[in-house]
């Protein structure tokens, strides 16, 4: 978690960027002028310095100064008016990392404060070894804190991960950090979809085959093992591979050894496996569909990754993140997102999870035609708060016997109400005491509702 610190003599500026940077998940501490900025810089120390550039006492220059001559290289972000934007880019000039001109954005704030700390994080070294793998996972909440603590944990070990989670929630991504972690860094990473692969063409495609195994096979080919030795192999979809090649897949993470297709040489290997599945596997095993044996081999280490409706909080970062991305991508030259926008965002359930985040926000980038992402650049459905996709992963009612009428019941309101409340935010833009009212129920009961639904945490100060 980045620690902020947020210099000005201001106390409701504090207040307000305290607020928005505290629901971003970040660490913060305050200082009224410079003077005791430094004492709380030199006692505690900070990952981001935002300063204003006129105070009483000492100013953002002067910590600038002060910082720099400590031979840090802290981020110091500087604040200022219009009247003084010369005196920032000067401070830019000197060593100031950025500056944010007064009334901000807060989305503008959010996206600065980002970069600053993931630039940060990249010059301490607190990312996978080579730099960039782990800061590749954006997010801050509890969620993303507990999955980071794993992966430093386990990535240097030869320990094999089970990662679960529904599809497009970055179980590839956190694939990757697991071996950019680990000393087989310099070797293969090899990775393989098996739901991408015929079943009969699965036991070749991982073993590898041998010249005249069958039709087609003119020459011998190396499997997928034998391709990620001294390496990982990241098996995507495992809950994919038939029956009967499971029983071979377990014999290789035992043994270590296996044969080709049409061979008699057994191969031995030293790999290190990562899978991933949307399944519930122990669901699959008590179905018949997959191997007790081989469920337990894989879930040594479990990662399960939370969906996004469930770190809503992460969605700001997420979103400057691809704005960023796809700037560059597509030429285009959008600042920043509307609060009431980002609201809406928040709101959404995100059925497809991040993978759905980041095409929608390629759609709205290509279309958008200010310097700034409007709630009118949104999809008709993201605006309305309707949503297309049904609560149950299965998208059918479950049947009499399945679930308990009681808790189906319950699972009907909570979408209901969930819906009320994502479309009374809509056409109140976002405005949670104007929602309240719409709905016929105090500010407090909707605050409470919207936490329980992960719509939002906390509200800002200001608001």
């Amino acid at each position: 978690m980045s620690r902020i610190l947020v210099v000005d003599d201001e106390a409701n500026l504090r207040k307000v960027l305290a607020a928005i940077l505290r629901k971003d998940g970040y660490e913060v501490s305050v200082a009224e002028d410079g003077e005791q900025a430094l004492a709380e810089f030199e006692k505690n120390g900070a990952d981001v310095i935002i300063s204003d550039l006129v105070m009483p006492k000492l100013g953002g220059m002067d910590i600038l100064h002060k910082v720099r001559a400590s031979r840090s290289a802290v981020p110091v972000i500087i604040i200022t008016a219009h009247g003084t934007v010369d005196s920032a880019v000067e401070a830019i000039k000197l060593g100031a990392f950025d500056y944010i001109t007064k009334p901000f954005e807060h989305a503008e704030i959010r996206a600065v404060v980002a970069k600053a700390a993931r630039t940060q994080e990249a010059n301490q070294g607190h990312v996978a070894p080579d730099g960039s793998a782990r800061k590749s996972i954006i997010g801050g909440g509890n969620h993303m804190e507990d999955l980071f603590k794993v992966i430093d944990k386990v990535a240097d070990t030869p320990s094999t991960v089970l990662i679960t989670g529904e599809s497009g929630t970055g179980k590839e991504l956190v694939a990757t950090a697991l071996h950019q972690g680990s000393s087989r860094r310099d070797k293969p990473l090899i990775k393989i979809n098996c739901a991408a692969i015929p079943k009969d063409l699965m036991e070749s495609e991982l073993f590898g085959y041998e010249r005249g195994a069958f039709t087609g096979a003119v020459s011998s080919k190396p499997g997928r093992f034998e391709l990620a030795d001294g390496g990982t192999l990241f098996l995507d979809e495992i809950g994919e591979v038939p029956i009967e090649m499971q029983v071979k897949l377990l014999r290789v993470l035992q043994e270590s050894e296996f044969e080709r297709v049409g061979g008699i040489k057994t191969t031995h290997v030293d790999v290190r496996l990562i899978a991933a599945t949307n399944r519930d596997l122990e669901k699959e095993t008590e179905a018949g569909r997959f191997r007790k044996d081989l469920f337990y081999r894989l879930n040594v280490v479990p990662i399960v990754l939370p969906p996004l409706r469930a770190r809503a909080d992460d969605i700001p970062q997420l979103v400057v993140h691809f704005i960023e991305k796809y700037n560059k991508r597509l030429n285009k030259k959008i600042e920043t997102i509307s609060d009431e926008a980002l609201v809406l965002l928040q709101a959404w359930p995100w059925p497809g999870n991040i993978r759905e985040l980041e095409n929608l926000m390629e759609r709205v980038l290509l279309f958008a035609d200010g310097p700034r992402i409007e709630v009118k650049d949104l999809p008709e459905g993201v605006r309305s708060g309707m949503q297309s996709a049904p609560s149950y992963s299965s998208g059918a009612t479950p049947a009499p016997g399945e679930t308990p009428l009681k808790d189906f019941l319950k699972q009907k309101q909570a979408e209901i109400e969930n819906s009320f409340i994502v479309q009374a935010l809509a056409k109140t833009e976002g405005n949670v005491t104007r929602a309240a009212k719409l709905l016929q129920i105090s500010r407090k009961s909707l605050q409470t509702k919207m936490k329980e639904f992960g719509l939002r945490d906390e509200e800002p100060a200001e608001d």
